[in-house]
């Protein structure tokens, strides 16, 4: 047990120090890039929402 303890803390120590090297956004940065993903979700949604609209409708045609 003792050997995974210290493999457990060699790697909290590890991740730590990689941690302090990355470059965190800014306040700025963050709600852009958060936009931008909601932008982007509301037109991929609305771009398969219209699709599986007109595969309805037509499936709906064919099988009538």
């Amino acid at each position: 047990m003792n050997k995974v303890a210290g493999n457990v803390k060699r790697f909290l120590i590890g991740s730590a120090a990689e941690l302090k090297k990355c470059s965190w956004p800014g306040k700025k940065e963050l709600m852009e890039s958060t936009l931008l993903v909601i932008v982007a979700i509301a037109i991929l949604a609305s771009f398969v929402f219209i699709v599986d609209l007109l595969c309805r409708n037509s499936i709906s045609l064919i099988t009538k």
